[in-house]
């Protein structure tokens, strides 16, 4: 006797009623999704990539008002060499801005350039006292974070990190780069008179290392 397999019963069809529940419930899931979307066009308020930091952008805004810092509380050499020599501590009250890795003199002082390294002259200052090393840098790497650091006012705490507050400093170089220096033809100072007007960092009484915010070629 032959034995018929059992068949596996169809599922039922789904019902005009079930189908149309869950079309509607597919639209309704569709419509909250686009109410939960924000869009954001480019270089908008919101567009997250303007809130990136821009070394660059922070020097360009940052520098000219540091240069009028600079420029206004400048010490002439003359006076500040022998200063900083009797007495590094007072002269630094006196004449510089706090930080933690020694004071930001302002100075200012008319000098005549020696020979070039790396982009660093030497320089033969009128009225400063003989035995000071004077130096000023004038690129095309410009190092350091002088600048950064002579108002007093650009905190570590403004910034995410420490590469970021490194950074800031970069910037605040290359702006003065563009704005002071880029017009020179640095290359070729030696044996040419300049008035200048910068500041350094006092370690070494005997040894300045000028980053300039103001150069005018005699």
């Amino acid at each position: 006797m032959n034995v018929m397999p059992a068949r596996t019963p169809k599922a039922p069809a789904p019902s005009r009623r079930g189908l149309t529940i869950a079309i509607g419930l597919g639209i309704v899931v569709l419509a909250a999704i686009a109410l939960d979307t924000k869009v954001v066009g480019i270089g908008s308020d919101a567009d997250v990539r303007k809130e990136a930091f821009s070394p660059d952008q922070f020097g360009d805004k940052e520098f000219p008002r540091i240069q009028t810092f600079v420029v206004e509380h400048a010490v002439d050499a003359a006076t500040l060499g022998p200063a900083v020599l009797a007495d590094k501590k007072a002269a630094a009250a006196q004449y510089g801005t706090a930080s933690s890795t020694g004071a930001i003199m302002p100075v200012r002082l008319t000098g005549t350039a020696g020979e070039a390294r790396s982009g660093v002259y030497d320089l033969k200052v009128e009225g400063a006292p003989e035995d000071i090393h004077v130096r000023v840098q004038m690129g095309p790497a410009i190092n350091g974070t002088d600048l950064r650091d002579a108002t007093g006012d650009i905190a570590f705490g403004s910034f995410k990190n420490q590469i970021e507050y490194q950074d800031a400093g970069s910037g605040i170089n290359r702006a003065m780069k563009k704005a002071v220096l880029d017009e020179i033809d640095t290359a070729s100072l030696s044996g040419k008179t300049m008035e200048i007007f910068g500041a350094f960092r006092l370690i070494n009484p005997k040894n300045w290392l000028i980053t300039p915010v103001k150069v005018t070629v005699k």
